[in-house]
């Protein structure tokens, strides 16, 4: 007997062959709702404050589906979950996570404050320049910085760059001269020995004293004339000098006294004149002439727009590097024997210090570098990941010889800082 062949009948009436077809359950669809337009209010956003531990209004609180007197009740009413028998009863609501597999919910001490940037994150800021930031802070009316500044305590540091061993092999010379001129002229009783003598000391010493007075504006002249250079064709490690307008880095600086806010260099400095028997804050500080009692002095990295190309540059004088800065100071505070009347201002700001203002002759200079101030900044150019930098050498940078102005070599250490004496005719807004 033949086989019989399997037929069905549609719903429509007709009779066709073979098995009918299993219809296969419909997948579950997503649903959404309308979100609100929160116009960028964290706190109407929902989700997205709950995270963040910003305070929320829960509409479903007010509704009297949850009790507040539990202190988990805050808890289940930002992260509420669906039970299961809730799920079944909606196929079409969609895949809903539940409680097993969504991961432990990370916990905040307390709402978190926004970045310099405007970003909201859930972790600690990260070591660098935005995280060098929280290092600033205000200790009784003082600013106490971080790590990422350069606190230049010893100063500039530049001498005559004559090596050591010239130096004393002259000084016998000198020495070792004027003992046979001296022994010449008692044993041959002529004074013409002593006069050839000295006709070879005297001008060494005053040259030397010469170099003494002259050395730093030698020095300055020498940094003014050195020729600047084109960012765009300064190649890595090459010595430069980049004129230009400056901008502050993610550290601004203020000065001490005058509250000078934006900058990228600050300097305050104390001076007090010593008398006979009199009295000063600094052991080493000479009789009858001025000396330096107390000093801040602070730099950090800056940006410097270069004049020849327009070319921004990173310029690394923050976090202990070397700095030698040339920022002429004017005088804001001068306590003399006819003026001895103390501002508060003066007052409060010696009492922070802890400073004494007992009957002296002192002096208050401040100097600073304010943002969209020329600047000309002599160091070494350096390229990192398509960043432009400008850090300091690593050996110091000698002068030459000037013969016309009768100036031996003289030598910096770390990155050459310069800035017009009038800052504030200068300052470009930026």
């Amino acid at each position: 007997m033949g086989s019989r062949a399997v037929s069905h009948q549609l719903s429509s009436g007709l009779l066709v062959s073979g098995r009918p077809e299993q219809l296969k359950e419909k997948q579950p669809t997503m649903s959404s709702r309308a979100v609100p337009y929160t116009g960028g209010d964290v706190k109407k956003s929902g989700d997205l404050g709950k995270m963040f531990d910003i305070a929320v209004v829960d509409r479903s609180s007010t509704s009297g589906g949850l009790s507040n007197s539990n202190p988990n009740s805050k808890q289940q009413s930002l992260f509420s979950q669906p039970s299961r028998s809730s799920s079944s009863s909606q196929p079409n609501s969609g895949s809903i996570r539940s409680g097993s597999n969504s991961g432990p919910i990370r916990k905040s001490s307390g709402p978190l404050p926004l970045q310099p940037t405007g970003l909201i994150t859930s972790g600690p800021r990260r070591s660098g320049q935005l995280g060098q930031a929280e290092q600033t802070s205000v200790v009784s009316g003082k600013s106490v910085y971080g790590p990422a500044m350069t606190n230049l305590r010893e100063g500039v540091k530049y001498g005559f760059g004559v090596s050591k061993a010239m130096v004393w092999v002259v000084m016998v010379v000198v020495a070792m001269g004027l003992l046979v001129g001296a022994f010449l002229m008692v044993a041959i009783k002529k004074v013409l020995v002593l006069g050839a003598v000295g006709a070879v000391v005297v001008p060494m010493g005053l040259g030397l004293a010469w170099n003494c007075i002259w050395g730093r504006k030698g020095l300055l002249g020498f940094i003014r004339k050195y020729p600047d250079a084109e960012l765009r064709g300064a190649v890595d490690g090459q010595y430069v000098k980049v004129t230009g307008i400056v901008t502050c880095g993610s550290i601004p600086l203020e000065s001490s006294y005058q509250k000078v806010a934006r900058c990228v260099y600050v300097s305050t400095e104390l001076y007090e004149y010593k008398g006979w028997g009199g009295k000063s804050s600094n052991p080493k500080h000479r009789c009858f002439s001025w000396g330096c009692s107390y000093s801040e002095n602070y730099v950090a990295d800056f940006y410097i727009s270069d004049f020849q190309s327009g070319l921004r540059a990173l310029v690394k004088a923050g976090y202990g590097a070397k700095v030698a800065p040339f920022v002429e100071p004017a005088t804001v505070v001068d306590i003399t024997k006819e003026n001895k009347d103390l501002s508060t201002s003066f007052l409060s700001w010696l009492a922070e210090r802890k400073l004494s203002s007992d009957n002296r002759i002192m002096h208050l200079k401040e100097g600073y570098i304010k943002e969209g101030s020329t600047v000309s900044v002599l160091g070494v150019v350096q390229r990192h990941d398509n960043v432009l930098m400008i850090v300091p050498p690593s050996e110091p940078i000698s002068t030459r010889c000037q013969w016309i102005r009768c100036l031996l070599p003289m030598y910096v250490e770390g990155l050459i800082l310069t800035c017009d004496d009038n800052q504030n005719a200068d300052v470009v807004p930026v």
